[in-house]
């Protein structure tokens, strides 16, 4: 039999710690290892398989356009990419009127960052304490966490931090030299804090005020996952550029930058070879196609009410709070989670760490409710005492 984990343990550059498991096989919200166990998926691959895994819809597309055409450049037109640029502008907030398609979470970043330095002439950005979008030069230099930038510094000059949530900081952060405002709508990695509406809105009249671009990362909020199709849907407010990716297409690799009607940028002065393929663009079409038909927005609203009200009756000597919108949900625990996620992997759910005390649970929208069920029994017999 082969051993699948000394293979990748001896040729694969690792950059990430590794659980002990191989994942061979999901469907929906299960995952199965190469020894026939099943789990209850709460990763989703970190935020991205809202459609769930293996989705019908998505598998169909893909092989569908792979017997047509799998790459296409961006010097000629494509019918599929054309579809999907329409599909994102009638998605996303009114005022975005059109998408640079690329890769991934963090290419939709490095964009938007060049994009708004060009538009505005400007060279800084301030974004949030806790904020996470990406690991890329650009993009880690808007991160804050200090252990992703330390050793990889000097990053991109310009950028500075302020509270999220306070909006007397950032606007005491605010000059004559600032580009753009990067915030997320829910804070992800930085442990599943949720934007204030007040905020958001104070801080969209300051970038109008003052000429300065708002960048809105929904890499993991967007496409249902708050119970909005976007997260600011529940802000009431639209961004200069919304940046988008993960569940994009079903789980596919895709990312994008949607842009309003500020934004400029000259013909070559950005790119990316495989960004916006016909490949992507098709599982991308139907993922959303899924998305609209099955009412994910709605489910993921339901069902995070539904498992909210199950977590929040979870009586825990090591938990401190409970934090959610939609089926994106964190459990906040007075010690380290680490040991506790190991543990809920044996007993059969895979859940994600959101910093080092942040249980982050990330269901598939489609998870059923005796699967979410199944996941707070779990969650209560695992936390039930400290286990450190």
């Amino acid at each position: 039999m082969t051993n699948y984990v000394e293979l990748q343990n001896q040729y694969e550059f690792d950059v990430y710690p590794k659980r002990d498991v191989v994942i061979t096989k999901g469907k929906n919200a299960v995952l199965w290892d190469d020894k026939g166990n099943a789990y209850i998926d709460c990763v989703a691959g970190i935020g991205v398989a809202n459609v769930g895994h293996a989705n019908d819809y998505v598998v169909k597309a893909i092989s569908e356009q792979a017997a047509k055409l799998i790459t296409c450049p961006g010097i000629f037109y494509n019918d599929t990419k054309a579809l999907l640029l329409k599909k994102l502008i009638d998605i996303t907030p009114a005022n975005l009127t059109r998408a640079f398609l690329c890769n991934s979470g963090t290419e939709a970043m490095e964009a938007a960052i060049k994009f708004t330095r060009f538009t505005t002439k400007r060279t800084n950005f301030i974004s949030a304490m806790k904020g996470f979008h990406g690991r890329t030069y650009g993009a880690l230099s808007a991160t804050f966490k200090p252990e992703y930038r330390e050793q990889f510094e000097p990053l991109v000059p310009g950028f500075s931090f302020v509270p999220y949530n306070n909006f007397e900081k950032l606007a005491e952060e605010v000059d004559d030299n600032t580009a753009g405002i990067i915030l997320e709508p829910v804070q992800g990695e930085g442990g599943i804090n949720i934007g204030d509406k007040e905020y958001f809105k104070a801080v969209r009249k300051l970038c109008n005020d003052k000429g300065i671009i708002l960048i809105i990362d929904e890499i993991q909020t967007g496409f249902c996952r708050t119970g909005k199709f976007f997260a600011t849907e529940h802000l009431g407010i639209e961004p200069d550029i919304l940046t988008i990716a993960k569940s994009i297409a079903g789980g596919f690799p895709m990312g994008a930058a949607v842009c309003s009607d500020k934004i400029s940028l000259p013909l070559g002065k950005h790119g990316s070879t495989f960004g916006g393929n016909p490949l992507a663009c098709a599982a991308s079409l139907a993922a959303i196609q899924f998305m609209q038909d099955n009412k994910l927005a709605e489910a993921a609203e339901d069902k995070g009410k539904y498992f909210a009200d199950k977590l929040i009756k979870i009586e825990s000597p090591v938990i401190r709070s409970i934090r959610n919108l939609g089926l994106m949900i964190g459990i906040e625990l007075k010690t380290k989670v680490q040991p506790y996620l190991i543990e809920l992997m044996k007993k059969g759910v895979l859940a994600l760490p959101a910093g080092k005390t942040v249980i982050r649970l990330l269901p598939p929208l489609t998870v059923e409710y005796g699967q979410l069920d199944t996941v707070a029994e779990v969650l209560k017999e695992v936390l039930k005492a400290d286990i450190q």
